[in-house]
């Protein structure tokens, strides 16, 4: 089956230059472009996962767009065989039409569907460097054991170790911040649950004022009202007995 041409445009094409000295982190830098009338998603291995840092290590191309990858290399004892032996890998693929999820598409992809470009790395020493660091002659059964090692690469997504670790951390960070905010809302609610018994409580009592205030007042020394309907029929024999009286006074001087 033969291979599918990559579609977009790689600089540089084959090799990742990193200049020394190694006991700090070296950045370089990649290029993809898009030349085509079609969107591309893209991806970035390596075969020293732990090594390197890349930002972005995926993403998506629209036409006629490029983008800038920075590649960084992690601080490490400079060990000249390892050179030429780290290798990334740029893989792409048309995007399909209308709405879809990237992590899906890139489960689902055919092999034949898949673009794929390569890039060795090559570590560069400063010339005063170089004669100290040169490495040691190699035995034919090296030679080919290091041949064997290169031609079976191990090629893996560019998230190293160090971006591992900091979504664990994230995850812990976040998981603490869950477990705060439901003791938070815990205590909220045992408040919310005093605040209500208080307004019960003083609703009852303001109650109970009211009906006090109502209330009629009762003076313990005032004589009972049944005493009084019955002082009412003899006010009016009193005056009854009055006016007989007037009358038979009224009555003698006319006579």
């Amino acid at each position: 089956m033969d291979k599918k041409e990559q579609l977009l445009q790689i600089e540089p094409q084959h090799e990742l230059k990193f200049r020394g000295p190694f006991n700090q982190a070296i950045t370089s830098h990649m290029l993809l472009k898009n030349p085509t009338d079609q969107s591309i998603l893209f991806k970035i291995k390596t075969t020293a996962p732990k090594r390197y840092c890349v930002r972005p290590n995926s993403g998506l191309l629209e036409p006629n767009q490029h983008l800038e990858v920075a590649i960084c290399l992690q601080p490490f004892e400079f060990d000249p065989n390892e050179k030429n032996r780290h290798k990334f890998m740029v893989q792409s693929l048309v995007a399909p039409d209308g709405e879809f999820n990237v992590d899906q598409v890139w489960k689902e992809v055919k092999p034949e569907q898949l673009m794929d470009s390569k890039l060795r790395c090559v570590f560069e020493l400063p010339e005063d460097k170089k004669a100290q660091s040169s490495p040691p002659t190699q035995t034919p059964a090296e030679k080919t054991k290091q041949n064997t090692t290169s031609g079976s690469e191990n090629l893996q997504d560019s998230g190293n170790g160090d971006e591992k670790k900091s979504r664990d951390s994230d995850i812990s960070r976040l998981s603490t911040e869950i477990r705060l905010l439901r003791d938070d809302e815990s205590k909220l609610r045992q408040e919310n649950l005093q605040l209500k018994e208080q307004i019960l409580r003083l609703r009852m009592s303001t109650d109970n004022e009211r009906d006090a205030i109502s209330a009629p007042y009762h003076n313990p020394y005032s004589p009972p009202q049944l005493a009084a309907q019955q002082q009412w029929p003899i006010k009016y024999i009193a005056a009854a007995i009055a006016m007989a009286i007037f009358g038979l006074i009224l009555g003698k001087f006319i006579l």
